[in-house]
């Protein structure tokens, strides 16, 4: 593995590019690990009352439900004190996309996705969990699995 530092005004923020012929098991434990240290932790209270540190790359979907917001990982409900919309601006660049007025996804987990129904997609997680996107949002939706879930 070869690492590199280049320092140059053209930069105006930190950018890490992590370059191979193809994606491996080495590939994806260092993007995991980037991810790890560098997505920001949301706190949330789990369905027994419980503070929590929810790392986002974990959750399968944030929904609003009852004016509440919630995230959604591959076992757990969390409550969290944030937006959909403070959420989404924090998370575009990390995978995240809306695909309703009251849901949020990570493209990273998303397992399949069925556009048998005219006009809307079903979006199947890959914890089993299944949602639909507006249609408003198909086409963002569409684009941004193309581009392979990552909005950097």
């Amino acid at each position: 593995m070869q690492i590199k530092t280049n320092i140059n005004e053209r930069y105006t923020e930190t950018e890490l590019h992590v370059c191979k012929d193809k994606l491996d098991d080495e590939v994806k434990k260092i993007v995991s690990e980037l991810h790890a240290m560098y997505d920001p932790a949301l706190n949330g209270t789990d369905e027994l009352g419980n503070r929590c540190v929810i790392p986002p790359g974990d959750v399968v979907t944030f929904y609003a439900e009852k004016q509440k917001v919630f995230a959604l990982d591959a076992a757990k409900k969390y409550s969290i004190p944030q937006t959909l919309q403070e959420l989404e601006k924090m998370l575009e660049t990390s995978g995240f996309i809306r695909i309703s007025k009251s849901e949020i996804v990570n493209l990273r987990r998303i397992r399949s996705i069925d556009m048998s129904v005219t006009g809307t997609i079903k979006v199947i997680m890959k914890n089993g969990y299944e949602t639909y996107t507006s249609r408003r949002n198909v086409a963002r939706l569409k684009e941004a699995l193309q581009k392979g879930g990552d909005k950097r």
